[in-house]
């Protein structure tokens, strides 16, 4: 299957699995996704993959669609609800880090054979992780404040929240991706491909913050099973 085609199905997968853990469990199942989103974003960004002829990495999608978690929360429960699942994730993602590295410092016996991949993956973890966490932390403050800020200079409306969700996210996004991008992998690949991935990284996020902007417009007539 073309990587551009898993492309649009991750999109509509990921964006989706917020909605249904959303309607599912409410607001736990939002701060479920963006931990979720944050750890497993970690690790899939590590691989460089082809992308409409562009070289991007496999995580864009995943921790992209995190911002559509924290829209969601300020949206429908304020700037305290979105800065708790921020808190929340990069909390996790610290314990991610230091837990991958315990596990590399285990010796294995004669009878292991993923101790050599487990370095290949949880090796980089260092870089990535505080590179994404930085990113995070930075990217998605602005964007709560951004969201709150738009929404207190145009109102509380239906009609403006196209607004406050896609000018809140396409400028975080930006930070976050000069943030992680440079501190990522900046020095590990040849300047033509780093700059590749720095432009991809930012153009595929963008292209998933736009397309969740039906999602939220849902999101904001969803009544969660358990609230």
């Amino acid at each position: 299957m073309p990587n551009e085609l898993l492309f649009i199905i991750s999109v509509l997968f990921y964006l989706g699995s917020v909605l249904l853990l959303y309607k599912l469990f409410g607001k736990n199942g939002l701060f479920a996704f963006a931990i979720f989103g944050t750890l497993l974003g970690n690790i899939a960004v590590c691989k460089c993959i082809d992308l409409f002829g562009l070289s991007a990495t496999a995580g864009n999608v995943l921790y992209a669609s995190t911002f559509l978690v924290t829209d969601i929360l300020s949206e429908k429960y304020g700037k305290k609800e979105a800065k708790k699942a921020v808190m929340y994730s990069f909390s996790i993602m610290l314990l991610w880090l230091l837990g991958t590295q315990l596990i590399l410092l285990l010796t294995p016996n004669a009878n292991d054979y993923v101790s050599d991949s487990l370095k290949v993956v949880f090796g980089l973890v260092p870089r990535i992780t505080i590179a994404s966490l930085l990113g995070f932390i930075c990217s998605q403050n602005i964007d709560v404040f951004l969201y709150h800020l738009i929404w207190e200079k145009t109102g509380d409306s239906a009609a403006k929240l196209w607004l406050r969700n896609n000018g809140s996210t396409l400028t975080s996004q930006a930070v976050d991706t000069v943030i992680f991008t440079f501190l990522a992998f900046w020095g590990t690949y040849p300047l033509e491909v780093f700059l590749s991935i720095l432009f991809t990284t930012y153009l595929f996020k963008a292209v998933v913050a736009l397309a969740d902007t039906p999602f939220i417009y849902l999101a904001r007539n969803i009544k969660p099973r358990t609230e």
